[in-house]
């Protein structure tokens, strides 16, 4: 046996040399195929390769050992160990010392001592630990077991006795110390096929703390992307609601297609059912969430219109879907139905289509659209429904629909830019939307805003009832031109055709008073707009240093068109803001829809400086005046909403208008743009906001800004409106976050001025993030709907706590913490 053990040794580095290159020693391939003749019943079973420093041949024991940096190979799987030994008489192998088995998967266990079986499919392990890293939504995730035994079994099962489990790593520093979170174990089963890990008599800790207890569970193993079973409860507490809670249920079809079931059980209003249905299809997906409820206490809400009170069964229908037709043309929806305004808020339903936080409206579209090299074509269906008290669904338009088109090409005669834009509009609603221009001529129609006096110098129009479709027709083409000397040329011309189809509805609800206002009933019109005009820019480019740059621009435009006309006699839904600043003052057009188109002689004057700089430094000032030239002016021409009244180009000479933008680099920047009196050069407008990220010096970044807006009482603003909006975020350490944001109304006009700053809406949070764990809570002070009494718009108060334990799950808590059920709709 010592002769035989010696010349192995002498022979050991030819031994794996040989093994690497198919080569096969007589000694070493015993014992490669002294196992491999137990797995070989199928010939084309994968074959079993061993390479080691020293191999040992006992025939009395019937033994064969491998020492010294020993490798087996099997299907996939790898054993590592310094010592192996295969005892022929049981077909087990025994691995000791740093004994290492890596599958097919990538997972690594370890241990003190394996016993498996010679398929490395069954057996014992001692001091066992598992290293399993997968990939979650682009981020790597590291998954290790621990156990003082497992077994495992036919590949698929491993059974850890007082096993442990957790997704974070072990401190680097104190790596004795208990990871952030474990879950111990009296039995851990983790079950391959069924992609499954069991738990039982389970403790979850928490910096080595029991913090829960559940005698049995079980979650899917972290290659698992999506599988049936329960997901992370949610809790409730109102006062209106009561106490409840939920256990979703996540229903895994098919791989393109499952379903969520969460009913929520409620102490004071019964059962919530909330349902949601997703399916994947070759060319798209779509889904599907529904919500209802049987109240049992609607007394706690208002009644209508102010509330869903008078009603037993309440619910919701949203779904979303987009498909492509072909790599250029794709169509789809996004739709919410609600059987009340309230409802999705009173009880806390998630929705993805309200446009704003101040703004509650749902908005549900079906479109098709398509993608060209240099065209763009979308038509669209709206559906629009007011979510506050104050939105009255007959005022809401009906888009049917509205089609947008734009073709750019290059003539090969002219040269230039040739543009064709289309645009059609159909719409209607039910009853006209009138809203008043003093405090004086408020009134209510039920409980909706309306005027005393339907006259245009008291009352706008902002909704026509009736229908209205209007087709328009934009083509245009420009050239630019450099001259010798480096003066910009740039000649346009364009011709707009605008027709409408106006059957205006004088009757019900306030209708009639709409005869103030439009002539006749139903009619055609048809309006044109002709345009040429020429943009010149000179340039002057000075050179700063080896990398800088500075350049002062003249500009100049003028446009020759004939008067506006019908002003005041079309409906206007698509033009009704209007803001003058640095960003519309060359443009063409300064209306922003289509209902509107400006007239007359106009010229556009200003001048820019910009300078560019080593470090990313950029700066950039422009100022300019509009004038018009001749003609009838379209801003000073009221229509049914009194657009351009009010905007700055309602004089002949225009107010002025600047901007002035400093980024010293790209970590901070700083843009302010003002609308100055054309008189006395007050600021009539003014807006100013900050950038800054003080990496790496300091770990904040914070952003701030600040914006005022004179009186406008021709268009319905009676007060100036001031606020401020501060956002920071504090990165405390590469894990710990602080973070806040709060919006200050400057100037509050109630009943009496009243010059204070008031916080509008609020919010602060802590979050902790790391490679195992996601905690975050958060305060939020946000307004509510506008009240009738005082005009004091109410406030809510919300703490929202979420955790999440990677691989296992999380659950999150939303409490609002006033005290009070002074939600929009409940009863005081």
């Amino acid at each position: 046996m010592q002769r035989l053990k010696a010349s192995i040794a002498m022979s050991a580095v030819a031994t794996a040399l040989f093994f690497a290159v198919g080569s096969t020693p007589v000694l070493a391939q015993s014992l490669n195929d002294a196992i491999s003749s137990r797995l070989q019943s199928n010939p084309n079973q994968d074959r079993l390769f061993v390479d080691a420093k020293e191999i040992v041949y006992n025939n009395d024991k019937n033994t064969i050992s491998a020492t010294g940096d020993v490798q087996m190979n099997y299907q996939g799987k790898t054993l590592q160990a310094d010592r192996v030994t295969y005892d022929r008489n049981t077909g087990r192998v025994y691995a000791e010392g740093n004994a290492r088995l890596t599958d097919a998967s990538g997972a690594v266990v370890t241990g003190d001592r394996f016993e498996l079986t010679d398929d490395f499919k069954n057996g014992f392990i001692d001091s066992l630990r598992v290293v399993q890293t997968t990939v979650d939504n682009g981020r790597p995730v590291t998954t290790r077991f621990s156990s003082p035994r497992a077994e495992r079994a036919e590949g698929e099962t491993t059974v850890f006795e007082r096993g442990t489990y957790t997704a974070c790593e072990p401190c680097k520093e104190h790596p004795e110390r208990p990871p952030l979170w474990q879950v111990k174990a009296a039995k851990i089963i983790h079950n391959n096929s069924e992609q499954t890990i069991y738990y039982e008599d389970a403790t979850l800790e928490i910096l080595g703390l029991p913090v829960a207890y559940l005698p049995y569970f079980w979650t899917p193993d972290p290659t698992v992307k999506r599988k049936t079973g329960f997901l992370a409860p949610r809790y409730v507490m109102s006062n209106t609601l009561g106490f409840g809670g939920s256990i979703p249920f996540f229903w895994a079809i098919a791989p393109n297609y499952d379903l969520t079931v969460a009913p929520t059980f409620l102490s004071r209003q019964g059962v919530l059912g909330e349902a949601e249905w997703r399916h994947r299809l070759e060319t798209g997906s779509y889904n599907l969430r529904v919500a209802g409820i049987s109240q049992q206490d609607p007394g706690v809400f208002l009644p209508g219109p102010r509330g869903g009170g008078d009603r037993d069964w309440r619910g919701s229908l949203e779904s979303a879907g987009q498909f492509n037709l072909n790599e250029r043309w794709k169509w789809g929806w996004d739709i919410t139905l609600v059987s009340d305004k309230w409802f999705l808020d009173n009880y806390n339903i998630r929705n993805e289509n309200l446009t704003s936080l101040y703004l509650k409206e749902a908005v549900s579209t079906l479109y098709l659209q398509g993608q060209g090299d240099r065209s763009f074509f979308d038509v669209r269906g709206y559906y629009f429904q007011g979510l506050s008290t104050q939105d009255w669904q007959k005022q809401q338009p009906v888009v049917h629909p509205v089609l947008d088109y734009d073709k750019r090409t290059t003539p090969s005669s002219i040269g230039g830019e040739f543009d064709l834009n289309v645009n059609v509009t159909s719409l209607s609603r039910e009853a006209a939307q009138f809203e008043p221009l003093s405090k004086l001529n408020k009134a209510r129609y039920g409980i909706f805003q309306t005027c005393r006096i339907f006259e245009q110098e008291e009352c706008l129009v902002r909704g026509t009832s009736g229908s209205m479709s209007r087709a328009s027709v934009l083509a245009s083409w420009r050239r630019e031109f450099v001259d010798p000397v480096g003066q910009v040329w740039t000649p346009f011309v364009y011709v707009r055709a605008d027709n409408f189809w106006i059957a205006p509805d004088f009757e019900g609800y306030q209708n009639p008073y709409l005869r103030n206002y439009l002539d006749g009933d139903s009619d055609y019109l048809f309006r044109a707009m002709p345009a040429v005009g020429i943009d010149y820019r000179y340039p002057f480019v000075a050179d700063i240093g080896t990398s800088g740059r500075q350049v002062i621009e003249p500009i100049a435009q003028i446009i020759a068109r004939p008067n506006e006309t019908r002003i005041g006699n079309l409906p206007n839904e698509d033009a009704q803001s209007l803001i003058f600043d640095d960003t519309s003052l060359f443009d063409w057009d300064k209306f922003s829809g289509y209902d509107r188109v400006e007239g007359g002689v106009r010229a556009n004057l200003g001048v820019q400086y910009t300078v560019t700089g080593a470090d990313n430094f950029y700066a950039n000032v422009l100022f300019g005046q509009s004038y018009q030239v001749a003609g009838r002016n379209s801003f000073r021409q009221p229509d049914l909403a009194n657009v351009g009244l009010d905007s700055g180009l309602d004089t002949r000479a225009s107010d002025y208008v600047g901007r002035i933008q400093i980024a010293p680099n790209r970590n901070f920047s700083f843009v302010t743009r003002a609308r100055f009196d054309q008189e006395d050069f007050g600021v009539n407008s003014i807006e100013a906001g900050v950038r800054a990220d003080f990496s790496p010096y300091l770990p904040v970044s914070t952003s701030l800004t600040y914006a005022r807006y004179g009186k406008q009482p021709d268009i319905g603003f009676l007060n100036p409106r001031e606020g401020f909006l501060g956002t920071a975020t504090w990165n405390v350490t590469p894990n710990w976050r602080i973070s806040g944001s709060v919006l200050l109304d400057l100037d509050r006009y109630l009943a009496e001025p009243v010059e204070r700053a008031y916080v509008s809406s609020m919010s602060v949070g802590v979050g902790y993030i790391d490679e195992c764990t996601t905690f975050s809570v958060r305060y939020i002070m946000r307004p509510r709907s506008l009240t009738t009494s005082s005009g004091e718009r109410d406030q809510n108060h919300t703490v929202m706590l979420s955790l999440e334990l990677r691989t296992l799950g999380g659950a999150s808590i939303t409490q609002r913490i006033d005290g009070s059920s002074s939600e929009e709709g409940v009863a005081r």
